[in-house]
């Protein structure tokens, strides 16, 4: 068994960008489900054409077999950590052992990685984070202590968990080695891409109110032809069907810093004219596309001879009471919480023009879990309409118009987005069914493993708070 669990099945690894992180909370998903149900064909199934070729199905389900007698059915895949930057670690308690399980995932969110060794072997280093969150619940202090020890002096958490119709709030703060409370939820945090949920809301709001169809072309808003007369729509603008890029290719990447911040008026309508050049056929298949929601929200203003922001004001900020949400970060003061990078260095914050609806939002935990709640009300037809399926990205994993949709290992279905800016990171997850739901605000920039990982741990809990 120790030399089974020690052999490296087969990995082809490449450089990946883990922005999507709910591609390998369903990748490790997947897995359990079929191995629990020893369906080890659909485990096969997912693998890259490279892995199935070095690991065919026969070698698959013999080893999967022996790992099945020898240690049992999975309990639990807890992620810990992207290793060397190429594959997601997941601790996996077994029923008679804890092992790590290791998946890559290519860009087509195919297995072309998989590797299990006994977890021992693969501890992560241990720091000598002080644990002060003894005033929380134990069991919540303790994952949120095990998902922020290693985040940089001064990094910040602002936590939501809604259930039972009540909201908690658990903020956190390190200080040098320690972890403390911190009363947080009226700060003001960068949301990046969980604005496009609020895009898709406000496109619901318009097409409830018979302003347009969700099929219903951009185009007639333009007063020109778009490059290679291609055809755009709203809703695959908002569920990533459209097949443009995820970035338009005229942006100026030279300035990461504020990467968004020139990019306005004439280069969109440039890009549409000339430059535009789609991936795939629209319709046909996701394709994560920060573009594609910037235009969508642009377009959007324009149909209704408004800015998106006033739009998003009226139609979102105004009607769900977010007093606390912002389209600039300017002159909020002490109220904006700065942005870090991974090595705790102030950050600036970022500018959106054009594609402001792409991830420009400014906002709390507070506004948030007044925005998850208003989900749980029946009679709302535009939130319902967003957290509709409008595409199968692949096997549970779906898409509404902005969320994602995930299938839990207990089989619930809960909606969810992440998003990250230059000096910030989040996560919001819901399940509408029972009313529950978790958003977690972080001012560390790329961390969204981490956060996605305490997001989903968080929201599995029952407590009786």
């Amino acid at each position: 068994m120790r030399r089974l669990l020690a052999t490296l099945i087969a990995i082809f690894i490449t450089s990946l960008a883990f922005g999507q992180n709910g591609n390998y909370k369903a990748a490790g998903d997947d897995f359990q489900r079929n191995y629990n149900a020893n369906k080890y064909d659909e485990i096969f199934n997912h693998f890259s054409q490279e892995m199935k070729k070095a690991l065919p199905l026969e070698k698959t389900k013999e080893f999967l077999i022996n790992v099945k007698n020898q240690a049992g059915n999975i309990d639990s895949m807890e992620f810990v950590s992207f290793q060397q930057e190429t594959y997601a670690l997941y601790k996996t308690k077994f029923e008679k052992s804890v092992m790590a399980v290791n998946i890559s995932l290519n860009d087509q969110n195919q297995i072309n990685g998989f590797f299990i060794k006994p977890y021992k072997n693969l501890q992560v280093r241990e720091n000598k984070t002080i644990n002060s969150l003894g005033s929380y619940p134990k069991e919540i202090g303790d994952i949120v202590l095990a998902k922020s020890k290693d985040l940089p002096n001064k990094a910040q958490l602002s936590i939501a968990i809604i259930q039972n119709g009540i909201t908690s709030y658990y903020g956190i703060i390190k200080i040098n080695d320690t972890i403390k409370p911190a009363v947080n939820q009226s700060n003001l945090f960068e949301i990046g891409s969980i604005t496009k949920v609020f895009t898709s809301t406000v496109l619901a709001s318009l097409v409830e109110s018979k302003k347009f169809k969700l099929t219903d072309e951009i185009n007639s808003y333009y007063p020109f032809p778009f490059k290679d007369s291609i055809k755009l729509t709203f809703e695959s603008l908002a569920n990533h069907t459209s097949g443009l890029p995820r970035l338009p290719e005229n942006l100026d990447s030279s300035n990461d810093q504020n990467p968004y911040k020139t990019y306005d008026k004439n280069k969109i309508e440039a890009y549409l004219k000339s430059v535009v050049k789609l991936e795939n056929k629209p319709s046909t298949s996701y394709s994560y596309s920060n573009v594609g929601a910037g235009l969508l929200g642009y377009t959007l203003g324009l149909s209704q001879k408004t800015s998106f922001q006033n739009l998003l004001q009226k139609k979102v900020f105004d009607k769900y009471k977010m007093t606390n949400s912002f389209t600039s970060s300017k002159n909020l003061g002490n109220r904006l919480v700065k942005g870090l990078s991974k090595n705790g260095e102030i950050v600036s914050n970022w500018d959106f023009d054009v594609l402001f609806a792409a991830g420009g939002i400014l906002s709390t935990t507070e506004d948030l879990a007044k925005f998850a709640k208003a989900q749980f009300n029946p009679d709302n037809k535009e939130l319902e309409m967003t957290r509709t399926t409008t595409f199968v990205i692949k096997g549970d994993t779906k898409i509404g118009l902005g969320w994602h949709k995930v299938e839990s290992t207990n089989g619930d279905e809960l909606c969810w987005h992440n998003g990250g800016t230059g000096g910030y990171s989040s996560s919001f997850v819901m399940n509408v069914k029972e009313k529950r739901a978790v958003v977690i605000l972080s001012n560390v920039f790329d961390v969204n493993d981490s956060i996605d990982a305490l997001s989903f741990d968080l929201i599995k809990l029952k407590t009786s708070k």
